[in-house]
């Protein structure tokens, strides 16, 4: 008994000198999807903070694929040495798991929570074309007329689908879901009012609702956003347990000694705080939000419970 807990002992104060001397070299920051999305340019300002702030530069490394699966298989087989960390957004970790019959890496097991960056609300849109102005006048209409109305998505099982799904649930409605291979064309057939609605990101959408291209029904998250402030939350506008939307977080791959874990989570909430990484968030249509691994693991948690539940109920199978 003494020995091994000695051997604990020694272990500890390894890895404390270890993160002490954190980072000794860059740090690789994966994202597993293509560059200019809402995931990537939140990843790349969190990660020019942590630059700034580190002896060695962060690095982000785009590796794009079947829906974040190609990247986070990457940095569950790379070394745990926090030298390789995973940015993720809800659908890598809450829906994948439950969406693919089987993926490369056990979700379970392949990585460490380290800390929330921020939440990315999505934004109910309809085509200028679309008669109703509001959710409460979407409502009547949908169930007045069942699977008539259409909606869009970036594809199928994706988060802005689900949270469709969410909103058909709560509101007791049923419309026609029509899947795209990307949010871009999506966008494009709602503005020419091929389709009635779409949900996504506040900073995809944004735009083109000040713009007067795109109608902005509801933010779907329990406060306004600065970037649409005269746009209602979903509760606001009639549909209450409607909030969904994504997040981005940071992940390390299993076995990542708990103080590097520690001292990137406190350098991450000192960056999300600070007030230019702030500014350049909220600019972007997300909400800041650092957390605490274990913060960061109970919504993990949460969220794969939620959508889960909704993927086994509507069969829902990946694209």
């Amino acid at each position: 008994m003494n020995s091994l807990r000695l051997f604990a002992c020694a272990l500890l104060a390894a890895n404390t000198a270890f993160a002490q001397t954190y980072p000794a070299r860059p740090v690789t920051f994966i994202v597993p999807f293509p560059p200019g999305g809402g995931t990537d340019i939140s990843a790349r300002t969190v990660a020019q903070k942590l630059s700034a702030k580190w002896p060695h530069p962060v690095v982000t490394e785009n590796r794009a694929g079947a829906a974040g699966i190609v990247g986070a298989n990457a940095a569950a087989l790379a070394k745990p040495d926090g030298y390789t960390l995973l940015i993720v957004n809800v659908g890598v970790v809450s829906i994948n798991p439950s969406l693919y019959a089987k993926l490369p890496y056990n979700p379970d097991t392949a990585f460490t929570p380290v800390s929330l960056i921020c939440e990315l609300p999505f934004v109910l849109m309809a085509s200028p074309k679309f008669a109703p102005s509001s959710v409460k006048e979407l409502v009547a209409l949908a169930k007045a007329n069942p699977d008539k109305v259409t909606y869009a998505s970036s594809g199928s099982g994706g988060s802005p689908h689900l949270t469709a799904e969410l909103f058909q649930i709560v509101t007791g409605t049923r419309m026609t879901h029509v899947p795209y291979k990307g949010g871009g064309p999506a966008m494009t057939d709602l503005m020419a009012g091929h389709v009635d609605l779409l949900f996504a990101s506040v900073l995809e959408g944004s735009g083109h609702i000040k713009a007067g291209k795109l109608k902005g029904l509801a933010v779907t998250h329990a406060k306004r956003n600065p970037a649409l402030p005269d746009v209602p939350t979903i509760a606001e506008a009639g549909a209450p347990g409607g909030e969904s939307g994504s997040w981005i977080a940071l992940l390390a791959p299993a076995g990542t000694p708990k103080p590097i874990v520690d001292k990137v989570a406190a350098d991450v909430r000192e960056a999300v705080e600070s007030p230019d990484v702030r500014e350049k968030l909220i600019a972007q249509g997300a909400v800041p939000q650092a957390s605490t691994p274990a913060e960061l693991q109970k919504l993990i948690d949460a969220d794969r419970t939620r959508y889960g539940k909704i993927i086994r109920d509507k069969n829902l199978k990946a694209e």
